[in-house]
């Protein structure tokens, strides 16, 4: 078989008018990793560099000799965000050759909730590193479902807590109000819970105010805020509705320096052509992703000096999307790697034997540092009962020009979020009749 380059492929499928289907062609034993992806609709802006960095860490795996000498193969499937058309993309690719698909990021709570029904009957893991359905941290009762790294529980109790933190204890949030500016989606709905129960804990006033997609008329949104005058606004939004809220913000006359983003509205592209417009306005991050590591330098090394590099805009490599989507890459090949070590060294794995490597993660930090991102996380060890593992998250600021590291490694607070997960979880099970695996230890 001839080979393909990724480029040249690329390039045919642009002349033939197919957005975003990028494929690396498959060999007998290699290993496949299916890409979803939304480069356009209005979360494209999130979206290009996020897909951009999930494609790079696979071509830098490759380069680097694969997984014990198995190769990776992917292909991109565009979804726009729309769930039937990630629902689409699962269906298509889920079967691919040689292995099936090895895990799905589907990037969209919508796509995962569509997904997840289907993912035990078809034996297929779905990984969800910060979002998705919070209460699948529980293993026993989401089997095939990976919330990695945390939750849209971990990242609102994190919110809190430097809320907390600058008003000089837990205890002094009692009596403020608190905004949730949200997505009018199962994506902005997700911190809901999580912030009820912190509000009915703590004694503050949660006050909630859904925007319908895409986002792009929030003005009576923030007439209301005017008029609440909340101490905090959480901002659970992605794509355009992002800088459309900083810009209602400043016209409306609130301080941006008391605004926080989830993390999908806390990337570069959320802010850059705001300026300072954002000064001020905070975010919360997967692990340390607004760092930067070995990773960078060996990717440059690698894969870009020598042409072969995703983003040919040069814009997105290092920019906080772009590492969250090497991040996940980065953890489904070490599941890959970790199934390995059971199954077999320089095996080509089914999807089913990729589960058991997510569920049996063990990212030291000398393996961090192996592979060039001791500086970017912290280490995470799953669990049958623990799906997420360990949910280490910063908070960052924006200077006008940049993103900054602020203050310390936050985690989410077990003893909130662990009976929210349990509650959740619970009541899954019942309303779709499952019976939870027993769990070892």
């Amino acid at each position: 078989m001839k080979p393909i380059t990724v480029k040249h492929l690329a390039a045919s499928m642009i002349a033939a008018g197919i957005l975003g289907a990028v494929a690396l062609p498959a060999q007998a034993d290699d290993q496949f990793v299916p890409l979803l992806a939304y480069r356009t609709g209005s979360f494209a802006p999130l979206g290009i560099p996020w897909a951009d960095g999930k494609m790079d860490y696979l071509k830098l795996v490759n380069a680097r000799g694969g997984i014990n000498g198995v190769k990776i193969t992917y292909e991109e499937c565009e979804t726009a965000y729309a769930t039937d058309k990630g629902v689409e993309c699962y269906e298509r690719l889920k079967k691919s050759p040689p292995t099936g698909a090895s895990a799905f990021d589907p990037q969209s709570t919508g796509i995962t909730f569509a997904v997840s029904d289907k993912a035990p009957a078809d034996k297929e893991p779905i990984m969800t590193v910060g979002y998705g359905l919070s209460q699948s941290t529980d293993g026993s009762v989401f089997p095939w479902n990976f919330p990695l790294l945390g939750t849209y529980w971990t990242a609102a109790d994190v919110m809190l807590q430097d809320i907390a933190k600058r008003e000089g204890g837990m205890d002094k949030l009692k009596g403020k109000k608190i905004a949730l500016v949200y997505h009018d989606s199962p994506y902005g709905k997700e911190p809901i819970p999580l912030l009820q129960a912190r509000a009915k804990k703590e004694g503050f006033e949660l006050l909630l105010y859904p925007v319908t997609a895409p986002g792009v008329e929030q003005k009576s949104t923030w007439l209301q805020i005017r008029q609440a005058r909340p101490n905090y606004v959480l901002l659970w939004s992605a794509g355009i509705m992002t800088p459309t809220a900083i810009r209602e913000a400043q016209a409306s006359g609130y301080p941006r320096d008391k605004m926080y983003g989830i993390w999908w509205a806390a990337s570069e592209g959320d802010v850059k052509d705001l300026g300072d417009v954002a000064k001020g306005y905070s975010g919360v991050t997967i692990a340390n992703s607004a760092s930067t590591g070995k990773v960078h330098q060996d990717l440059k090394t690698m894969v870009y000096d020598k042409g072969q590099g995703t983003d040919t805009t040069g814009k997105s490599v290092g920019t906080i999307a772009h590492t969250r989507g090497m991040i996940i890459s980065m953890l489904t090949t070490e599941a890959i790697r970790t199934a390995q070590e059971k199954f077999g060294k320089g095996k080509s794995l089914t999807p089913e034997q990729v589960r058991w490597g997510l569920e049996n993660l063990n990212l030291t930090q000398d393996r961090l540092n192996e592979i060039g991102f001791g500086e970017i996380m912290r280490p995470v060890k799953t669990s049958c009962d623990n799906h997420t593992g360990d949910d280490w998250a910063r908070i960052i600021q924006w200077d006008g020009n940049k993103f900054e590291v602020k203050g310390d490694w936050y985690r989410s607070d077990p003893a909130v979020v662990g009976p929210l997960v349990k509650e959740a979880a619970e009541k899954y099970a019942k309303d779709k009749n499952l019976a939870p695996a027993k769990c070892e230890g």
